[in-house]
């Protein structure tokens, strides 16, 4: 367990070291920077999803789905933030309460 830990800090640090090693005008491209405000949103997006819907290593469908649903529909209806969350906890909620 110490070796796993030991390597990943170090690829870690590399990574990181590597940040400050690349030339600036590679980091000036536009596609790069497309690409870089994309991944954020991606991992939080797949954040989201496996908290949702996974329990361990089984797919479980529950209340979770069901405040998770009711939170992108409130989105693309371009509701404020607080509105989707109080939403989707609320959905959430009265779907583990009658289920």
């Amino acid at each position: 367990m110490w070796a796993v830990l030991g390597a990943t800090s170090l690829l870690c640090f590399g990574i990181k070291l590597l940040g400050h090693v690349v030339p600036e005008p590679w980091l000036a491209n536009p596609r790069l920077q497309r690409v870089n405000a994309l991944i954020p949103i991606s991992l939080l997006s797949a954040l989201v999803v496996a908290q949702g819907v996974m329990v361990k290593t089984h797919v479980v469908i529950d209340h979770r789905l069901a405040g998770l649903a009711v939170a992108l529909a409130a989105l693309f209806a371009k509701a404020p933030f607080p509105v989707v969350v109080v939403a989707a906890a609320v959905t959430s909620a009265l779907v583990y309460h009658l289920h």
